[in-house]
């Protein structure tokens, strides 16, 4: 509780300190002399104090993040207050089109939003509190702390066949010490930057100094450096400058070795190439060396081109199909590297030298012939078996051949299809491996089917009776170059998406006992020695439901199952 004082100044004045609402009302002066009295009066209005109840506080906040800055007060409601905010100092003008900062609140409500901060927003902020009667004022400083900034000035400063010493000064902190480095490296082979080991950095002065090992010789390295601190990884540095690592000798052997095959007298050699960035110098190639199972002595081979992959050895004493003892190793201008394991490799083998025998052929219909024979029996001097090949022709080919099919291991039958109709063809055999193909076995003939009845069932007629579908067509007239007809093939379903059944009759007339759910579909093919003929038109038989719609008997459903008879009569009853 204040206590009001009054004074009357020197010259009259009224002074009155703690000025409280019951100090309002009319004051008059008055002053007298020895002329007479005068007097002027004026009326003392108090209005309340304006107060800053909410300040600005002081804000650590993150480069990407949006915060208010408050600024509320409490006054006389009959005083206007007007709010501005200083930023370092100088006026913020929200009457300007800006990307960060926009004043929020009411009339007693002056805060400050600041959406997206960055780091060039740190430092303080001062909200003003204006009225008639005063001025007002309270200050709070942000923090905005970031990701740190590229380093600086990346340079090599020494460079062996596996290692590279780096130096760099360190960027912009961005309010918060920078934690970690980084060192990152990309090749002419590499897809990106990928970070790579160092050993631990030694820092002298401003500048920082890192060892990258396990690099690879005679490969051109650039490195660049990424900071991090607690909030995150900031931007990278600038790329060194190119540098290629000194050579020295391979150290990655050719990866799988293998070979074989080729023709008589010859052994096959294959690897895998070793990429360049572990060619490790100048004058690369490779160094082959086999020699026989069971021998002690090494016959040594070089292929000098770095893309090498293969190596062909001839000898006409190399016995077919006999194993090598093989090892393919690098070099470059700094010596000799590493051997590859130890592989096993055959030579190459002779063609097969007998024919299969045992050949017959069998007509299986107008389109289609079926070939068997026995296998042949082999050995090393005989020649290995992978397989068998069948060529067939025509009396009237022009080619020796018509056509040639293959079959891999002991399979000793074949089906060759797409063959003409009523046609005499010639086949023979002969057996294969991967130096070629061996001798012909004798020709064996034989002629295909006459080709299926061209004329479609026709004249078909259907009856419906409790649930039993009554079918009978004309016998179908083949013409002299076309197979007899030996019967029928019904083939029935609800719609076009259901499974289709089959029924096979010898007959002209058939009887399907089935439940009617749906409507049927029915289509009739001929059977012959040469295959199946041409399709009937497709028949649509309604549901029973549908009938009795148009007044005919109806007929209940049985299970689903489906019941089929064969009628040897014309029609059911």
């Amino acid at each position: 509780m204040y206590l009001t004082i009054i004074f009357i100044l020197e010259d009259g004045s009224l002074k009155i300190y703690n000025v409280t609402k019951a100090d309002a009302g009319v004051y008059t002066c008055i002053a007298m002399n020895q002329f007479g009295v005068a007097r002027s009066s004026g009326n003392l209005i108090v209005k309340e104090r304006t107060i800053i109840t909410t300040p600005p506080s002081n804000v650590d906040v993150t480069v990407g993040e949006s915060i208010v800055l408050p600024c509320q007060v409490s006054k006389d409601p009959s005083i206007e207050v007007v709010f501005s905010w200083l930023f370092n100092g100088d006026l913020i003008d929200f009457n300007r089109r800006m990307t960060h900062f926009e004043r929020v609140g009411g009339e007693s409500v002056g805060d400050l939003m600041i959406r997206n901060i960055q780091i060039n927003h740190s430092g303080k902020y001062t909200c003003i509190v204006q009225t008639a009667m005063d001025t007002l004022s309270e200050t709070a400083e942000i923090i905005v702390r970031g990701t740190p900034g590229p380093p600086k000035d990346v340079s090599i400063e020494h460079v062996s066949s596996t290692t590279a010493v780096l130096n760099w000064r360190p960027g912009i902190e961005n309010n918060s010490p920078i934690q970690i480095y980084t060192v990152q490296t990309r090749t002419p082979f590499s897809v990106g930057w990928q970070a790579v080991s160092t050993v631990p950095e030694v820092i002298n002065g401003r500048t920082h100094t890192a060892t990258v090992v396990d690099l690879n010789p005679w490969v051109e390295y650039e490195f660049r450096v990424v900071a991090g601190n607690s909030v995150g990884i900031g931007e990278p540095s600038a790329p060194s400058e190119l540098l290629r690592t000194k050579a020295s000798i391979p150290t990655v052997a050719p990866a799988n070795v293998s070979g074989g095959g080729g023709s008589r007298s010859e052994l096959v050699i294959m690897w895998e190439s070793v990429p360049e960035e572990l060619q490790n110098g100048e004058g690369f190639g490779y160094i082959i060396m086999f020699r026989p199972l069971g021998s002690s002595s090494w016959t040594k081979a070089v292929a000098a081109s770095v893309e090498a992959s293969k190596y062909i050895y001839r000898n006409e004493s190399i016995t077919p199909l006999f194993p090598f003892e093989v090892k393919v190793g690098v070099f470059n201008q700094e010596g000799v590297g590493t051997l590859s394991p130890i592989y096993i490799v055959y030579s190459g083998e002779d063609e097969p030298q007998l024919a299969p025998s045992g050949t017959s052929v069998q007509s299986l219909s107008a389109s289609e012939l079926e070939v068997s024979w026995s296998p042949v029996a082999w050995n090393r001097h005989t020649g290995r078996v992978l397989g068998y090949e069948v060529l067939y022709w025509t009396d009237d080919s022009k080619d020796s051949t018509t056509g040639k099919v293959r079959v891999f291991g002991n399979i000793t039958a074949k089906n060759i299809t797409n063959l003409k109709a009523n046609t005499m063809y010639f086949v023979t055999l002969r057996a294969y491996n991967t130096a070629g193909t061996g001798p012909s076995s004798v020709p064996v003939n034989a002629t295909t089917k006459k080709s299926p009845p061209s004329q479609r069932p026709a004249n078909i007629a259907w009856k419906l009776t409790n649930s039993k579908i009554c079918l009978n067509w004309e016998h179908v007239k083949t013409m002299e170059n076309e197979s007899e007809v030996l019967g029928y093939k019904i083939l029935y379903r609800q719609n076009r998406q259901s499974t289709t059944h089959i029924l096979e009759t010898n007959n002209t007339s058939a009887e399907l006992l089935v439940p009617f759910e749906e409507d049927y579909l029915i289509e009739i093919r001929t059977m012959s020695d040469g295959g199946e003929g041409s399709s009937s038109e497709e028949i649509r038989i309604p549901t029973m439901s549908s009938l009795s719609s148009k007044g005919r008997h109806i007929c209940y459903s049985f299970e689903i199952a489906i019941l089929v008879h064969i009628l040897n009569s014309s029609f059911c009853y």
